[in-house]
């Protein structure tokens, strides 16, 4: 704890006092952050995607420019990982086991329950219902976490600033300014977003074990039994963070990588083979032809439509933007010796394929279960979807041992990835911070995740990481600008 900064005390106090108002008046934290999050979102969504969709269109320009030849680091430096290993770890930390979550969910909700235009169970909306599944999780996603981890990669390993995001400001607003309070507040924002956001998942996901367990086993679902499996968890996250990115996190990253491609390939075996093929094609064809549309999408003349885009639109594009410290900081400490062109293809283009094969995978599956009258997958809490609809297929058993196996390998990957995270940030950027932090801010997480879930607060928790969303994003515009000047006078010095 030597080395711990005034920015891991800072955040840990006003960790705790939401904790605290969060297990006294729930309620209260539920109503007042409910407010703030209803009013970001009628009133920021124009900014949110006008954004988002700028630094898609900044990261390809990157991509494709002269800059794209620039390596993260000395010029004669080879990665430190492998492309599988360092694709399984971004992956795992990025998405994980929300994917798991939400590939069925997601869809079957879309589709027979909260269309995002066409009449709920028709034709139209199952077809848009995998469209707005890949437009949620696809490359928009991806390119808040690329921007952000590439220029943590460029400042930390070609400038050798520290891997905090207050340093990669430092040339458009210099040094006096980072290194003071406006320096240590921006910092602080990170690492309060990791710790909220980290803290809501690790409880979404318990219950998602939990309730697992006993949709299999039968055993009970109740906050003792998540409370077990919660701490189970934290011994092995804060293990695997312990043993540090190259051992445990990747180790355990590349297993669930594997566990989970086995899973699905079973899946598209014994499910609807043809049909996900068909509704796949369909899909990636209309997410093409309406990728702008989409991207732009407001409805501003119709309260109905404008509500579910808030809802799911908006408000992802506000989660990932607060879950942009934590994984762009994770994904740029994997991801020296690589080039700009190979970072981003890497980080934009594969997870994003990754990810909708998982949705037309899952989604259909359970959507072809729905249309053939076997069973009501809507009918099952979010967090049983995914059970519910493998309960219908052949190995039934197995393959849902299989996926709370899964499940439980991304929940501890994502939880020790921000672990390790947390302990960066709060040790001045240290890429190998002590392991005494690393116990502290794991412990923080899971104390966290279980009072708040015991009160009823995880709402609370959720909607004030969409808060902290906003300044973040403003951070993120920043860090754009300052990026592109370093980057275009550094290399005109060189021509």
């Amino acid at each position: 704890m030597k080395k711990a900064t005034s920015v891991f005390w800072i955040s840990l106090l006003i960790s705790l006092v939401l904790v605290v108002w969060g297990s006294l008046n729930p309620n209260h934290l539920n109503l007042v952050s409910l407010t703030l999050t209803n009013n970001i979102l009628e009133d920021f969504g124009w900014f949110y995607l006008i954004l988002v969709l700028c630094i898609l269109l900044f990261c390809f320009f990157l991509m494709f420019s002269r800059f794209g030849n620039v390596k993260l680091g000395n010029q004669n430096e080879q990665p430190e990982f492998s492309r599988a290993s360092w694709f399984a770890m971004l992956f795992s930390a990025g998405m994980g086991m929300g994917l798991v979550f939400w590939s069925t969910a997601e869809p079957i909700s879309h589709a027979l329950t909260n269309s995002p235009m066409a009449e709920e169970g028709t034709d139209e909306a199952i077809k848009e219902a995998l469209k707005y599944s890949f437009f949620h999780w696809g490359i928009h996603a991806w390119a808040v976490y690329g921007i952000v981890g590439l220029v943590l990669a460029y400042f930390k390993f070609n400038r050798n600033a520290p891997g905090l995001i207050s340093a990669t400001l430092i040339p458009i607003l210099g040094d006096k300014l980072m290194k003071g309070v406006l320096g240590k507040g921006i910092d602080v924002l990170a690492v309060f977003a990791t710790v909220i956001g980290v803290a809501a998942t690790l409880g979404f996901g318990s219950a998602q074990i939990t309730g697992g367990l006993s949709f299999l086993f039968g055993s009970p679902n109740n906050f003792s039994i998540q409370l077990i499996v919660l701490g189970v968890s934290t011994i092995l996250f804060i293990w695997s963070a312990w043993s540090g990115v190259g051992k445990g996190i990747k180790h355990l990253s590349n297993i669930n990588m594997g566990l989970a491609v086995i899973l699905l390939i079973i899946l598209f075996i014994i499910g609807p083979s043809m049909y996900i093929l068909n509704m796949f094609t369909h899909t990636l064809g209309s997410y093409i032809s309406d990728f702008f549309r989409m991207s732009l999408r407001l409805a501003p003349l119709n309260e109905g439509n404008r509500n579910w885009i808030n809802n799911w639109t908006i408000f992802y594009w506000a989660w990932w933007i607060a879950w942009a410290p934590f994984v762009g900081i994770f994904i740029a400490r994997i991801s020296r010796g690589r080039t700009i062109k190979e970072f981003l293809f890497g980080v934009l283009l594969l997870p994003t394929i990754v990810c909708f094969i998982f949705f037309a995978v899952f989604g259909v599956s359970a959507l072809h279960i729905e249309q053939m009258g076997i069973a009501k997958i809507s009918s099952l809490k979010v967090d049983l979807s995914t059970f519910g609809m493998l309960n219908e297929y052949p190995f039934s058993t197995a393959m849902s041992i299989l996926t709370l196996i899964v499940i439980a390998i991304f929940f501890i990957t994502s939880a020790d990835s921000a672990t390790y995270v947390l302990s960066m940030l709060s040790t001045n950027g240290n890429l190998h911070p002590e392991n005494s932090i690393k116990i502290v801010w794991g412990l923080i997480q899971s104390t966290i995740a279980a009072i708040v879930v015991y009160f009823g607060g995880t709402q609370g928790l959720q909607n004030m990481l969409i808060i902290a969303a906003l300044p973040f994003a403003v951070v993120i515009i920043l860090m754009g600008i300052s990026f592109y000047k370093d980057l275009h006078n550094n290399s005109s010095q060189k021509r």
